[in-house]
């Protein structure tokens, strides 16, 4: 059973940082490109950033370059999102998403407000 779990998420000030983790299981973490996306309130959910399996290739959203940076661990089937300069508009829940079979974890809440 495909397993996606998220944590790290909180409130945090503006210009500060979190740190998501995203703990797999039920699948060949190490074959699998990873993703994580968000969903702002009262808006759609949008895609932002991606991992290829070897971790050698990152893509990220205009919105969040040179903020946030996604890395992976195969040995632990954790991958993380690291988020730098947080903005009141990173408010979210964060999901992280195995493109392969649509998987979805439950979704972790970030909230940066003062």
């Amino acid at each position: 059973q495909v397993q996606l779990v998220e944590s790290g998420g909180g409130l945090v000030q503006p210009g500060g940082s979190l740190r998501l983790s995203c703990l797999a299981s039920g699948f060949p973490f190490s074959a699998s490109h990873m993703t994580w996306y968000r969903q702002p309130p009262g808006k759609e959910r949008e895609l932002v950033a991606s991992i290829t399996t070897a971790g050698s290739t990152t893509n990220y959203a205009d919105s969040v370059k040179g903020r946030f940076t996604i890395s992976r661990d195969n040995a632990k089937k954790t991958r993380y999102l690291q988020m730098n300069s947080l903005k009141p508009e990173d408010t979210a829940v964060y999901y992280c998403m195995r493109p392969t079979g649509n998987y979805w974890g439950q979704g972790t809440q970030v909230t940066v407000s003062s």
